[in-house]
């Protein structure tokens, strides 16, 4: 097996301008509170990683942040704009700005790989089909894929070549923001390397700005300006990592600073007066 290449820590960005801002949000199911007047900002050119223990609601904020779920209470705002105050056309066009990469990837079974890719700029109506084919096949080659697959069914693939699909199909519209749900679950250590340094190509290559919710803490350092931490059903805090580690509660001392934290932490070069003994 490889060695893996020592991490420098990725610093927050000198300038920030907030292109996401989540105020006050709560979000009950019943009398269940997942979320209890949560903010949190994300800025245009970061990476920012959503982590948390089971059940603190990584993904439900994610799926509220893209409108799949609504909020209880509270306001969501992306480029500047609450996306439940939009008419239709408005809204689709907010929509078009911003790809999702499901955790398991969503592809649809019946489509080919190009087709899946294909189908957002379908939906759109805007290109005839020969470029919208030109264009899905520069995205399957943009994460490693080439023709060759893009004939495939999802059924056809490994898992790594579903994720990478799913990206693809997340970034059709060249976005400016794209979200990441548990984007390396499921994948071997080499798949999974090798798919975040993809990550990481793109971003700088694209201008991304992305939010990944993970729980795998070699991407998460991996590809990290900030961390936000879910736990007590708000963002306990979003910082960089060598500062998370000085918080004193329970999950960063569990998922930070246990056995297989610390050893990720030395891959991030976090001095050891910056780790709590």
């Amino acid at each position: 097996m490889k060695a893996r290449v020592p991490i420098k820590p990725r610093a927050p960005l000198a300038q920030p301008e907030p292109i996401i801002e989540v105020r006050d949000l709560v979000k009950r199911y019943g009398d269940f509170t997942v979320h209890d007047h949560l903010d949190l900002d994300v800025m245009r050119g970061e990476v920012l990683s959503i982590v948390g223990g089971s059940g603190s609601g990584k993904t439900t904020l994610l799926r509220q942040i893209v409108g799949l779920e609504r909020p209880t209470s509270g306001s969501i705002r992306i480029f500047g704009q609450d996306p439940a105050s939009l008419p239709a056309a408005a809204l689709q066009a907010l929509r078009n700005r911003w790809g999702m990469q499901f955790q398991h990837g969503a592809l649809f079974s019946a489509l080919s790989v190009i087709d899946n890719v294909a189908l957002p700029m379908r939906e759109l109506r805007a290109l005839p089909d020969d470029l919208i084919c030109k264009a899905a096949l520069l995205k399957l080659e943009m994460v490693g894929l080439s023709a060759k697959d893009a004939d495939k069914r999802p059924s056809d693939l490994s898992g790594g070549m579903i994720k990478r699909v799913g990206l693809a199909r997340a970034l059709s519209l060249e976005p400016e923001l794209v979200f990441l749900d548990e984007p390396t679950a499921g994948l071997d250590p080499r798949a999974s390397d090798d798919y975040v340094a993809l990550i990481d190509e793109l971003r700088a290559e694209l201008g991304l700005t992305v939010v990944m919710v993970t729980h795998d803490l070699d991407t998460l350092i991996a590809l990290s300006n900030r961390v936000a931490v879910l736990a007590d059903r708000k963002v306990l805090a979003a910082a960089p990592i060598w500062e998370l580690v000085k918080i004193d509660h329970p999950f960063i001392h569990e998922y930070f600073l246990g056995e297989r934290g610390r050893r990720a932490l030395l891959a991030l070069r976090v001095p050891a007066s910056e780790q709590e003994s």
